[in-house]
């Protein structure tokens, strides 16, 4: 069990934890919102999503956006799930992202949803 992210109290008064699979959702949502330099021991952690919100949208910048997104999973998770597919969309200050993975460990098929209004 791990604490789950963000980190909040749960019904029982106590920190609430999560499973394996919770937790691997919980770091890509960690990577895919933290800026880079956001952190400061780890200055290269991180996307930065949420600036691409209000950038111009067009068929570059989707792609952009997910090679992106892509290889900052794999850089910082790389370990713990493989990535098999990305799609970010942007409309007005909505961000939606999706991502189909595969956690290492257990070989299981996930797909998380994350949207994120900036």
């Amino acid at each position: 069990m791990q604490i789950d992210y963000p980190f909040h109290i749960d019904s029982r008064g106590r920190t609430a934890i999560t499973d394996t699979d919770g937790h691997i959702r919980d770091l890509i949502e960690q990577v895919l919102f933290t800026a880079p330099g956001e952190r400061a021991n780890r200055p290269t952690f991180g996307c930065g999503l949420n600036q691409l919100v209000f950038a111009p949208n067009s068929d570059e910048l989707a792609a952009a956006t997910q090679f992106l997104v892509q290889g900052s999973l794999q850089q910082w998770l790389g370990d713990l799930i493989q990535i098999e597919a990305v799609q970010v969309t942007s409309q007005d200050s909505t961000l939606e992202v999706t991502v189909q993975y595969v956690v290492r460990r257990s070989q299981t098929r996930q797909t998380s949803q994350f949207r994120r209004e900036v």
